[in-house]
C-alpha cells in the first residue's frame, strides 16, 4: 500500500513533524546547557506527542485509502483481512 498524502493532510503531518524536529533540537540544547531535568522531560514529552500525532494522522489517512481500495477493488491481490492485519500492526507500533 502506497500512502498518498495530499493538501491539508500533507500540510498537517509535515507541520507536526517540523514541530517535533524543533522540540527535539530544543531538548538537545537544553541537555547541552545543563538545564533542569523537569524542563527537559517536559519538552521531550511534547516532542513525543507531536511524533505520535503525526503517526496517527498518517495511519488514519492510510486506513481511509484502504477503505477506498476495498470499495473500488482490491489492489495487489490483498484481501480485506490482510489489509486490516497490516494496518493493525502499524497502529500498534505507535501505541
Amino acid at each position: 500500500m502506497e500512502l498518498e498524502l495530499e493538501g491539508a493532510d500533507l500540510k498537517a503531518v509535515l507541520n507536526r513533524l517540523r514541530r517535533a524536529q524543533g522540540q527535539i533540537a530544543g531538548v538537545i540544547r537544553m541537555i547541552e546547557e545543563g538545564r533542569d531535568c523537569e524542563d527537559v522531560i517536559t519538552q521531550l514529552a511534547a516532542a513525543s506527542r507531536a511524533l505520535d500525532r503525526a503517526g496517527f494522522a498518517i495511519i488514519a489517512t492510510g486506513m481511509q485509502q484502504c477503505m477506498t481500495d476495498i470499495e473500488s477493488g482490491r489492489k495487489n491481490g490483498e484481501d480485506a483481512q490482510q489489509m486490516r492485519a497490516r494496518l493493525e500492526k502499524l497502529f500498534l507500533s505507535l501505541a
